[in-house]
């Protein structure tokens, strides 16, 4: 009974923990981007960066609340110094010297230093640029999504075409097998020549090879997405979307005559960022050429003792206590102020430059993704009538190849046409979906 109960469990764990790997997850595109943008690892490591950025920030901004700062000291002089006194101090003959020690061998003592900085340019600026690098962070993540946005969708459509590419390729493999069995029966008959078995031998063993790569890569494209998810990239996952009818959702002409608001544009933002950080380094060597004013309040006591009795009752402590204010005022630096403020200066005239270059290649990024996608769309439109009229040469040479009014080398044309039309058409279904993708991340609506 121990044994039966024993294997019993066994297998029912085998068989739920069986049950719970073929589980898969399914995902439409939608929500394979939601959850990108929570798993993904550059994702994650961008939240990661804004947190640091806000702990910089309160860095930067403790720097100049009060600071308490404390000390233990303890020393054992195991020699002690000798001093020499005028011995006619002591009744003795003058112009001779007597040795003498002072103090005690052991010392201890305990410090508490409260610091508190009154005035220092520096430490304003630094305040204000933490705020600016908290924007950039802010901004830096909003890139960081666009782009695993971006990945997601290519990821997703090229599993998409790699499914529609190997259920194509079956269908085709099935039809050569098919005439590849009728034409053998046909020269086993005598009626037909061994060149028809040949080519046909041919277009079917090009298929096959396509359609094994065609798995392969099915299963590649599902482990990249995995990837870009942030998933396992063993993880079973199904997709809900279908390639047709995805396209057709993302062809919209509208998008065309949307007008780009600079401001919204995030590498606008990122190189507007590159203006503030260049012109804080410029107040920051302006403000260097500034005095500054600190404030410290000391209270320490200390003890003496021949031994080491410092924690006994009867050792005396002698408190002491300084209140005092510190003022450095930069006087002369042999002009390296200037020199550091004109480079400052000069960085900050170069990011401006830089800025009104972003401005003008976001423009034409714009032009150059709308054109990119209206092609695509053409192009969706172009293949698919180009797909029609190579399956109706396909089936029209089938017919005759079948009454003999047609070679079997017309056959393969055919074919091979029909064969590179559907790759074609489904290269325009994952173009349209990806320049869409790449004018929506310009515009950033």
């Amino acid at each position: 009974m121990k044994q039966f109960l024993l294997i019993a469990f066994t297998a029912l764990i085998g068989l739920t923990g069986s049950a719970q790997e073929q589980v898969p997850q399914s995902f439409s595109l939608d929500e394979a981007i939601a959850f990108a943008l929570e798993h993904n690892y550059k994702a994650i490591n961008a939240n990661k960066d804004i947190i640091d950025a806000q702990k910089q920030k309160w860095e930067t901004i403790a720097g100049g609340l009060p600071q308490i700062e404390g000390a233990v000291s303890y020393q054992n002089q195991l020699k002690q110094p000798v001093s020499l006194i005028p011995a006619e101090f002591f009744g003795g003959e003058p112009g001779t010297f007597a040795p003498i020690v002072f103090g005690q061998a052991q010392t201890a003592s305990a410090t508490a230093t409260l610091k508190q900085q009154i005035f220092d340019g520096s430490y304003i600026v630094g305040v204000q640029a933490s705020r600016a690098f908290i924007s950039y962070s802010a901004n830096n993540k909003e890139k960081t999504d666009l782009e695993v946005r971006k990945a997601v969708v290519e990821a997703y459509g090229n599993v998409l075409l790699a499914k529609e590419s190997v259920a194509i390729l079956e269908k085709n493999r099935e039809t050569l097998n098919k005439n590849l069995y009728e034409t053998k029966k046909i020269y086993e008959n005598g009626l037909g020549d061994e060149e028809s078995v040949d080519q046909l031998q041919i277009t079917l063993s090009s298929v096959e090879n396509q359609l094994r790569n065609s798995q392969r890569l099915e299963r590649l494209t599902l482990q990249m997405l995995n990837l870009v998810m942030g998933l396992d990239i063993e993880t079973p996952i199904v997709l809900k979307e279908d390639l047709d009818k995805l396209t057709q959702k993302k062809m919209d002409l509208r998008l065309l005559d949307q007008e780009l608001t600079m401001e919204n544009n995030v590498d606008y933002k990122l190189a507007y960022n590159l203006n503030e950080q260049r012109y804080y380094e410029l107040k920051l060597a302006k403000s260097r050429a500034l005095p500054t004013l600190n404030a410290f309040l000391n209270y320490g006591s200390t003890a003496f003792s021949q031994n080491f009795d410092f924690f006994s009752g009867d050792q005396e402590w002698y408190d002491s206590s300084v209140l005092g204010f510190d003022l450095s005022i930069p006087i002369f630096s042999s002009f390296k102020r200037s020199a550091t403020t004109a480079r400052a200066k000069i960085a900050l005239e170069k990011a401006k430059t830089q800025l009104e270059e972003a401005k003008e290649n976001i423009r034409l990024q714009l032009e150059n993704a709308k054109s990119e996608y209206l092609f695509a769309i053409e192009q969706y439109d172009t293949s698919k009538d180009n797909l029609a009229l190579a399956e109706r040469i396909e089936h029209k040479n089938q017919v005759k190849y079948t009454e003999g009014l047609a070679s079997s080398f017309e056959l393969r044309q055919a074919q091979t046409q029909l064969y590179t039309a559907q790759q074609e058409y489904l290269q325009s279904m994952v173009g349209v979906i990806n320049k869409k993708t790449a004018l929506e991340t310009i515009i950033n609506n």
